[in-house]
């Protein structure tokens, strides 16, 4: 016997050719991410610094224009924020909305559980575009909202579309599946045995909740709103058809420079600006999750 076989862990037995085969089993996600994610952007870094005539045809000379730009135009860094407050908004409403009836559903067993859960997917199953117009139809001047309150005696309606209103009701109702179904899957530490135990002990209902269920659903409050916001920042259907072009945001922007005015460099610009923000969303996930353990 000799002194490798005498040192090995008890019950623990080397895979043969296992870097190699955790390598091969790696290499079609691999393969996809290099063509599906990091060679687009890789493209678009190096668009961001070429020039551009009027006409939208490359020079296939180099500058900074777009970046410079980008840094010192106050309309950029209004744009930004705007989109990062509107985003927050968003996932703060969705949250709202969203937390009690994702509760209900973890609560929930049986038929009634499954026939929930089908009512919260089903409006994934149709295009964004479709319910956007859903909520054209009831948002506008004509629409169901304007028409209620009318017949109660309203005699100018109220302005709830091509602002920053409609975006924020339209793209809340969009994103609430999203956030459901995140919550549902962080909500795997709620145990109703220790919100039994608190209970027991002589807690009051909202101090169960506040002390035991609130931090224990902190990982899928954490990944629902980590999502949402990165839907909500990359949005752009919605924001375009029920803002009508005077609700300026990040994606909406990027849509305007390279499809009406041909300027590809400033629209891969602003994308990689988007894509910073959404490297720091995810870092500030991170973050969370290790402190909440």
């Amino acid at each position: 016997m000799t002194a490798a076989v005498l040192s090995a862990p008890i019950g623990r037995e080397a895979a043969p050719g296992g870097p190699m085969l955790v390598a091969l089993l790696l290499a079609p996600i691999a393969v996809l991410n290099a063509i599906g994610f990091l060679l687009p952007v890789l493209n678009l870094a190096v668009m961001s610094f070429q020039e551009v005539q009027a006409s939208g045809a490359m020079t296939g000379g180099w500058s900074t224009a777009k970046w410079q730009a980008v840094a010192t135009d106050s309309f950029y860094w209004e744009l930004l924020g705007n989109s990062i407050r509107t985003s927050l908004v968003i996932t703060l409403l969705t949250l709202v909305v969203s937390y009690p009836i994702a509760l209900y559903l973890h609560r929930s067993t049986g038929l009634w559980r499954s026939l929930l859960l089908v009512l919260v997917i089903s409006p994934l199953l149709l295009s964004a575009v479709v319910r956007t117009y859903g909520w054209i139809a009831i948002l506008s001047d004509q629409g169901l909202v304007n028409a209620a309150l009318k017949a109660f005696g309203a005699r100018e309606p109220w302005r709830l579309m091509f602002n920053l209103t409609g975006v924020t009701i339209g793209l809340t109702e969009i994103l609430i599946p999203y956030m459901i179904l995140a919550l549902l899957a962080g909500f795997g530490r709620l145990d109703a045995r220790v919100e039994e135990a608190a209970a027991t002990l002589g807690a009051p209902p909202f101090k169960v909740f506040w002390r035991v269920v609130v931090p224990l659903s902190l990982p899928g409050v954490a990944l629902g709103s980590l999502l949402t916001f990165v839907l909500a920042v990359s949005s752009f259907i919605t924001p375009k058809l029920l803002g009508g072009g005077r609700v300026f945001l990040l994606a909406t922007e990027v849509y305007d420079q390279s499809i009406v005015n041909l300027d590809w460099p400033l629209a891969a610009t602003l994308s990689i600006v988007v894509l910073v923000v959404f490297g720091v969303a995810i870092a500030l996930y991170g973050r969370i999750l290790k402190s909440v353990g």
